[in-house]
């Protein structure tokens, strides 16, 4: 009986470790997404303004060469300009998109729909632009997050648990 018990214990201390990880993993996924972002909106903005690819094969291109949650969102959107105008396709790829970005990051992503196809090259440019600026400010806030809460969660985790055991024991 003391074997089983030592042996649930022992899983619910490794159980509440594991979540303060998972906890503590979210603010690093995020950071790596924002960044991948800034990465491809920046090849992005070089396609748009040396090849002159329509919209679609681009996103095509860029899903492949992204990572997996990013990818999604960019092969999701060109899915989607089938049946909508590129705002709108963009605008539902990003408002629909399983990551790991926040309401707020998911905002300065829409601001691209707005003039995503309904201007000339320069017009786009100029709004992937002013979303890659504001991206980097999600970015240094992402970065302060993680600093601070990954090391956070990752203790408290560690320290629940073992307050739990110390409790049942």
């Amino acid at each position: 009986m003391q074997v089983i018990k030592c042996f649930m214990l022992l899983l619910v201390f490794i159980a509440s470790s594991f979540i303060g990880r998972y906890i503590a993993k979210k603010y690093s996924y995020r950071l790596e997404e924002l960044e991948e972002i800034k990465n491809i909106l920046n090849v992005f903005k070089s396609k748009i303004r040396f090849t002159y690819e329509p919209i679609p094969e681009i996103f095509k291109e860029m899903a492949n060469n992204a990572k997996e949650n990013i990818g999604q969102i960019f092969e999701q959107a060109r899915k989607n300009m089938q049946n909508l105008s590129a705002g709108e396709a963009w605008e539902n790829a990003v408002q629909t998109s399983e990551t790991n970005l926040t309401d707020e990051d998911k905002h300065v992503l829409l601001m691209l729909s707005k003039m995503l196809g309904q201007t000339d090259v320069e017009g786009q440019i100029s709004q992937i632009e002013i979303t890659e600026n504001f991206l980097e400010k999600q970015i240094k806030e992402a970065q302060q997050e993680k600093d601070k809460n990954e090391k956070l969660y990752r203790k408290l985790g560690t320290t629940i648990g073992l307050a739990i055991v110390i409790i049942l024991i």
